[in-house]
């Protein structure tokens, strides 16, 4: 696993813009990156306002409930 601080800006940017796609799993993340999803979510926390995140952790916890592959 890499750790978060060893990401430059364009990849912490390319993380966040994967996280909040729909079409993109956590999975895709760790394999592109490395990171599991509890460095997503740490990274996303620090990165986005907290309403933000808040309203990106719902959304993500909603849609996989209703569907199993997603994040």
């Amino acid at each position: 696993m890499k750790k978060l601080e060893s990401f430059n800006q364009a990849q912490v940017s390319e993380i966040i813009q994967m996280a909040l796609s729909d079409h993109v799993s956590f999975a895709n993340i760790r394999l592109e990156y490395g990171i599991g999803e509890k460095d997503v979510k740490v990274l996303m926390r620090g990165e986005l306002k907290a309403s933000s995140y808040r309203t990106w952790r719902k959304r993500v916890r909603d849609f996989s409930d209703r569907r199993e592959n997603y994040k």
